[in-house]
């Protein structure tokens, strides 16, 4: 595939891929590195390779049948299609709440502004609303593209030198945390629950391949638009082991505790690559942990707000309902807004509980994908081969598994 095709198809696989690297990596995968060390990379590598069937799907099932996975909910029957909806609405709050909150915490370090409650959110929703609102999908394929490699190259820099300079030198009263307990437990759920980020994405995905196929007035073939994801998604798996790693290798033995809040922990999330780039990188690291932040948010709120609106348009037998998306933007930040306060300054307890909410309906939103390319709905020379069904089988039988043992746990 020559550049200039490649240019016209890229773009939901990069959008995809930028929205992953937000809290599921700055955050979670720093706190996994961190907290654990090394010994918790395996299960980051693992939960990205058996996830990886269920978002291609959405491209997969996108780019054969002109229309979004949403649609193929119905195809199946409207009791799934309302399922969606009620899964969407149950998660998207706290999801939205949570990525808001850490990019809040960016924006305040970025600036040096001292904590502005939910002023900080309420500005950043704002600026988010009034680009999606005026220019949607093409505002956001631009802006994404341009956040994703300055991240890129600032986060590869700094995880070749803080392996060239090795670990820190552990504490003396340094106690290792212990991964296979309640707690443990429930924070490896979570890393897994946004790792690289929620199944449900998977609707979005294929939202977004057919508005980049609208905007541009191209449509790739099944097999450039898998490639153009494919690599976007190594991408974004080897970013997470990079930032495990840089937790690991510049926090784990250090005794130190990463800040619960918001604005604290985004200034020891900088300090990680200023510690091995240099004290003259912070601004720059600063600037682009923002901005990767701040194009998540973007995103997530134009995921939710064309899901929803999908998926009202499919439940009604609407075509087009206007202004919904615009009305659902202002639904989806204000709901937000709300979870926010309610947690106050506990960043890891929102963001935790937002990830296991995802990690316990991902097996559901798997099946469903799975079906849909593997059935009637889809050409024998559009289906996945064997080895992605085999893996997208395994996937759902490990998710629901931990699924199981996370319900156990909260009853026993």
């Amino acid at each position: 595939m020559d550049l200039s095709r490649f240019s016209k198809i890229a773009g939901p696989g990069i959008l995809f891929a930028c929205t992953a690297i937000g809290v599921s990596h700055l955050v979670q995968s720093t706190r996994a590195g961190a907290d654990y060390g090394l010994m918790i990379l395996g299960f980051v590598v693992l939960v990205t390779v058996i996830k990886y069937p269920f978002f291609e799907y959405g491209s997969r099932y996108a780019i054969s049948t002109s229309t979004s996975i949403i649609d193929g909910y119905k195809k199946i029957g409207r009791p799934v299609l309302w399922m969606y909806f009620a899964l969407t609405i149950a998660s998207m709050f706290f999801v939205t709440g949570a990525v808001g909150f850490v990019t809040a915490g960016f924006f305040e370090n970025l600036f040096g502004v001292e904590y502005l409650e939910e002023w900080t959110l309420f500005i950043l929703f704002g600026v988010c609303i009034a680009i999606l609102a005026v220019g949607k999908y093409s505002v956001l394929d631009n802006l994404i593209k341009v956040i994703g490699v300055i991240l890129l190259v600032s986060t590869t820099a700094a995880f070749l030198l803080a392996v060239y300079n090795g670990p820190v030198e552990p504490a003396a009263d340094f106690v290792p945390k212990e991964l296979w307990n309640a707690s443990g437990i429930f924070f490896l759920l979570a890393l897994m629950g946004w790792m690289p980020t929620a199944i449900d994405l998977s609707s979005w995905n294929s939202l977004w391949t057919l508005e980049r196929i609208k905007m541009i007035g191209f449509k790739p073939t099944l097999r450039e638009i898998v490639f153009e994801f494919k690599l976007a998604y190594i991408i974004t798996g080897v970013l997470a082991v990079m930032f495990v790693v840089l937790g690991a290798l510049v926090v784990y033995g250090s005794g130190e505790e990463l800040p619960n809040n918001s604005s604290q922990f985004a200034h020891r999330v900088v300090t990680l690559y200023t510690q091995t780039i240099g004290d003259w990188s912070y601004i720059v690291i600063a600037a682009s942990a923002f901005t990767i932040m701040f194009g998540t948010i973007i995103a997530v709120l134009d995921g939710y707000s064309r899901s929803l609106q999908r998926t009202a348009e499919l439940i009604f037998n609407r075509n087009n309902f206007g202004r919904l998306y615009t009305v659902l933007l202002f639904v989806i930040a204000g709901g937000a807004m709300v979870i926010v306060i309610q947690f106050q300054s506990n960043l890891k307890a929102l963001v935790d509980f937002a990830t296991v909410m995802s990690f316990v309906i991902a097996p559901v939103i798997g099946i469903f994908n799975l079906r849909l390319v593997t059935g009637k709905y889809l050409k024998k020379e559009d289906q996945p081969s064997l080895f992605l069904r085999g893996l997208s089988v395994a996937g759902i039988l490990f998710l629901s598994g931990f699924a199981v043992v996370f319900v156990f746990i909260q009853i026993a």
